[in-house]
This record gives structure tokens, sequence and C-alpha cells, in this order.
């Protein structure tokens, strides 16, 4: 198969414009280099597939954020990174929910077991108290990893009211975790 010839600048303006073969030879051009950074980052093939795929799908949405298409390569690589790095903790999440009773550390106790089941319920209680921004806010930042203008820019919020909103987020968090006795020194 033969490589596009033309740059990632301009094939990043072309795909803009809805130029669908041009998003395609980007693909093309940073598929197996999207499989190797995912690879380094998540360790196994499956998960690689699937880091790089979903850093595709959030590039071609996210195109228009790209500041310098020339140098799409750097802007899409952090992508590919942030999205392995979330992967990873979900599905670090996701096998901590599934796995029995017992099996979640090399030192298992019916306690640990109890304190993480507890932590875990509390936090989603202390997110159930949150507005809708502040727990979005909170998701976006906290556990997918996004800073504070890629936030304001997918709430269309200022950056300030963000910083705002994550603040007295995690304070009105922190007061349900030391009324559950989960926060840190209560």
């Amino acid at each position: 198969m033969k490589t596009d010839p033309r740059g990632d600048g301009e094939l990043v303006r072309l795909a803009r414009d809805g130029v669908t073969e041009a998003f395609s030879a980007l693909v093309e051009r940073y598929q197996r280099t999207a499989y190797v950074v995912a690879l380094s980052v998540t360790g196994t093939h499956e998960e690689a597939e699937d880091a790089a795929q979903e850093s595709f799908m959030v590039a071609l949405q996210k195109l228009d954020e790209c500041r310098k298409p020339d140098r799409f390569a750097g802007w899409f690589l952090t992508i590919v990174r942030n999205r392995s790095r979330n992967l990873v903790r979900r599905e670090a999440l996701r096998a901590t929910d599934e796995l029995p009773p017992g099996a979640r550390s090399r030192d298992p106790t019916p306690d640990r077991f109890a304190e993480t089941v507890e932590l875990r319920d509390g936090l989603r209680a202390a997110l159930d108290i949150l507005t809708e921004v502040q727990k979005e806010v909170v998701v976006l930042h906290d556990i997918e990893g996004w800073k504070h203008r890629e936030i304001a820019v997918k709430l269309g919020l200022p950056a300030g009211t963000v910083r705002s909103h994550l603040h007295f987020a995690r304070k009105h968090m922190r007061v349900e975790l030391t009324k559950r006795g989960l926060a840190p020194g209560s």
C-alpha cells in the first residue's frame, strides 16, 4: 500500500474540511506507532489495540483542537498515551470489582476487603452529592486526567470556573468522606 506523500499539516487541514481520505491517510501513517505506544503503557495486545482505536476516534472528534497541524504526531501520541493510561485505570477498577474477596492483594484479609468496599461505596456516595457539572469536572480531571483548559473547552466554561468547580467538588467530597470516617486523618 502506497503511503500518502502529503504532510501531516495538509492532511489535518483536509480532514477538518471533511475529506475522509485525509484522515484515513493519518490513520494509516500512525496506526503502528499508536499501537506500539499503547502497548508500552498497557502491556497487552488487546488493550493496546483498544487504546489505539479509541485514540483515533478521539483525535477525529477533537481534530479542530489540534492547534499546530504540522505537529499532529505529538498531539496525537499524547492522546494515545492518555487514552492508554485511562484504559489501564478502568481495567484495574473493573478487575477490582470482579475479583472475589481476598484476591485483591498479596495479603488478603476480610478486613482489607471490607475497607476496599467501604472506600468504594464512600467515593460513590461522595460523587453522588455533587452537582452534575462538579461530578463531570471531577471525573474528567481526576479520573480521566484532562487538563483544566480541556475541560473548559468541552463544557464551554472558563478555565477559572472549572478550577472553582473542582475545588468545591473536592471540598464537598472531603466532607462526605470525613463523615464516613474515610478521609485521611479522620
